[in-house]
């Protein structure tokens, strides 16, 4: 079943706590603030023609990470790819989007700048490929370049429904969709055509 709850049983929370030096609280909190920001961004992009055709082409590229049932084992994520992603899907405005995390929003307890900033990126290939099993049903590759229009949509649509499952944004939301909104447009389009240029 595709929902928010789904996407966030793959991430490897105590793997991630170890790895940033924090408690499982931190954590937690942490991503439930990263991940809806994540996919806001994504969804952003997937509103844009040039958008959705670049993020099809990068998922097509992250299938196989999220591999039947449970979490993603954290040494199996490229960190260096996540930052790409990253650094693509919020632009020019990446550090507004972290301090705006960092800060806590609604509740805090996200640990700061640096935790999200470290976080982010490891986030970032675990979507990708959790929502490339989602449009794929797991082993197709994604559509053919005339198929991008409708699967765009299908991917808005996808976004639409995790991001409607999260109730944890707290009050992100206006945040994130106001630096988000500025980075909106044909630039965000061309800034997530970089994912390919940078693959491998």
């Amino acid at each position: 079943m595709t929902s928010f709850d789904d996407l966030l049983s793959q991430v490897p929370i105590a793997q991630i706590a170890d790895q940033l030096g924090v408690d499982q609280a931190t954590a937690t909190t942490a991503v439930q603030a990263a991940l809806p920001t994540l996919l806001g961004g994504l969804q952003v992009n997937a509103a844009q023609p040039q958008g959705a055709a670049s993020l099809l082409g990068a998922l097509d590229n992250h299938g196989g990470l999220v591999e039947g049932e449970g979490a993603v084992d954290l040494r199996q994520v490229d960190v260096g790819d996540g930052e790409k992603i990253v650094d693509n899907v919020f632009g020019d405005e990446k550090n507004t989007v972290i301090s705006a995390l960092g800060a806590g929003g609604a509740g805090g307890g996200t640990g700061g700048n640096d935790l999200i900033a470290k976080l982010l990126p490891i986030l970032a290939p675990i979507v990708l490929a959790y929502l490339a099993k989602q449009l794929t049903g797991g082993g197709a590759p994604a559509p053919a370049p005339q198929q991008t229009q409708a699967s765009g949509g299908v991917l808005g649509d996808l976004l639409g429904g995790l991001l409607g499952g999260s109730s944890n944004s707290g009050g992100l939301g206006g945040v994130i969709g106001d630096a988000l909104s500025k980075n909106a447009g044909g630039a965000l389009g061309s800034v997530l055509g970089g994912l390919l240029g940078g693959k491998r």
